[in-house]
């Protein structure tokens, strides 16, 4: 018999209740739950809600089901509909009346609300140390790259020479917004639904500050209504994820790119590719496609969200049932993606010849030719339209600008002098871009200690 039974007539269908129950995928709160009842109790002991002695039976029954249930010895059931029933279902079994005072000042409402906010503030906690963790692999690899230069990429054409350690650390920054946006999430999570009752308190006199400590939150949330039908911190937790998210597919695009035929910039671990069934020559990036597909997987999740509430009354409603599954899910699949793809990033090798290889081509120092003729007092638009004509000109006789001779360059501008050479070869092009951020070894060392430090200081 169910634990709200007392008002009906009939047992519901069996239909409904496989529709109605959410235990096979909330049961992962149980100790939330436990956690959650073990607050409520001792605080509806220490106001003399309940007895002394009830609150003793309940804890020692919810620390023995937490034990049995980590153990394996417990299997929930559907007649109870969710984890919040079955656990007090056991509780009553096994200690009794004590079992059944526990609810008293307590509805499913804000015992769900709080048990969310639990979990997910762990979750949280744990996504934001694998963040970090993926962020101290970019960190080394840009301190190995520091002089690797490569072409950096506007509209997929190349377009002005970098280093492999600016572009790892570009995602280094992108990980970093997505470190502080969990955090955020996190601190405005991080107040107690508990005491709400199914929407307009209670009658008792309840500690909610009590409860709140007891749970770690900062306090209780002021209004009771928004207690039990606030779901703002889900819908902003998959927000931060889908960003992660698409910080990670951005950079998996990328390295299926690097890794093949047509620009062999870095070659994947072979514990992290896979081959063709038909094909032996393949080593697919099966990761990092894996990681782009499942983003569509985690914004699906958020879009759930933001469409379930967008047209809900105050307070609850059954329809937030439904807030579940997409939160775990994208929860889950972020917690496979982050350390699988950090470590495929751990592994690779890269090809600093090819990656050069490729920035000589394209005239990618062409803006720094153009300044050459800046630097000697030429207006940017002439020097930018002469050195236009020396590109031009490349492409007709099929040369580089660093293969022009001297009287080619003064073919469209006498300022032209031996000094360009210097000023056009890709070393020097990279290592004088020493403004704030961009790739000189002098700012990528700096940019380096800086995700360093974020690091540490985040932990």
């Amino acid at each position: 018999m169910k634990l709200w039974s007392g008002r009906f007539q009939k047992e519901t269908d069996a239909l409904v209740n496989d529709f109605n129950s959410s235990i096979f995928f909330d049961q992962r709160m149980y100790k939330e739950d436990i956690q959650g009842s073990l607050a409520h109790s001792q605080m509806l002991g220490d106001t003399g809600v309940i007895s002394k002695e009830d609150v003793a039976a309940i804890h020692q029954g919810l620390k023995e089901i937490l034990a049995d249930v980590e153990a394996g010895k417990i299997e929930f059931t559907a007649d109870n509909e969710d984890i919040h029933m079955n656990l007090e279902t056991l509780l009553t079994q096994r200690i009794g009346d004590a079992g059944k005072r526990l609810h008293t000042a307590r509805s499913r409402n804000d015992q769900v609300a709080v048990d969310l906010r639990l979990y997910l503030r762990s979750e949280i906690a744990e996504i934001k140390t694998m963040v970090l963790d993926f962020m101290d692999v970019l960190t080394r690899q840009a301190q190995a790259h520091k002089e690797t230069v490569m072409p950096g990429y506007t509209h997929l054409q190349r377009a002005q020479p970098i280093t492999f350690a600016q572009h790892l650390l570009a995602y280094g920054s992108m990980l970093a917004r997505d470190v502080t946006r969990l955090e955020d999430c996190q601190k405005r999570m991080n107040v107690c639904p508990l005491g709400s009752g199914a929407l307009a308190g209670t009658t008792y006199p309840i500690d909610r500050f009590e409860t709140a400590s007891l749970l770690g939150f900062d306090g209780p949330m002021s209004n009771s209504l928004d207690g039990v039908s606030d779901r703002d911190y889900v819908i902003e937790l998959l927000s931060a994820l889908s960003l992660l998210m698409m910080h990670m597919s951005r950079f998996a695009e990328e390295v299926i790119l690097w890794c093949s035929w047509e620009f062999k910039f870095i070659e994947l671990d072979d514990a992290y590719s896979t081959g063709s069934s038909i094909m032996p020559q393949k080593k697919n990036p099966d990761v990092a496609e894996l990681v782009r597909g499942k983003t569509g997987r985690v914004y699906g999740s958020l879009m759930s969200m933001l469409a379930t509430m967008k047209s809900l009354p105050l307070a609850y409603n059954k329809d937030m049932q439904e807030d579940k599954e997409p939160v775990f899910d994208a929860v889950d699949t972020v917690k496979q993606c982050v350390p699988v793809f950090a470590a495929m990033i751990d592994t690779m090798k890269v090809l600093p010849q090819n990656m050069l290889a490729a920035a000589k081509r394209g005239f990618i120092n062409a803006t720094d030719c153009a300044d050459f003729l800046t630097k000697k007092g030429v207006p940017f638009r002439d020097a930018y339209k002469a050195t236009g004509q020396l590109v031009y000109a490349c492409t007709e006789k099929g040369k580089t600008l660093e293969e022009l001779t001297l009287e080619e360059f003064r073919t469209v501008h006498p300022e032209f002098d031996e000094g360009v050479y210097d000023a056009i070869d890709l070393m020097n092009c990279v290592m004088r871009r020493n403004s704030h951020g961009g790739p000189s070894v002098a700012e990528t060392t700096r940019q380096v200690e800086e995700l360093k430090q974020f690091v540490a200081a985040h932990r």
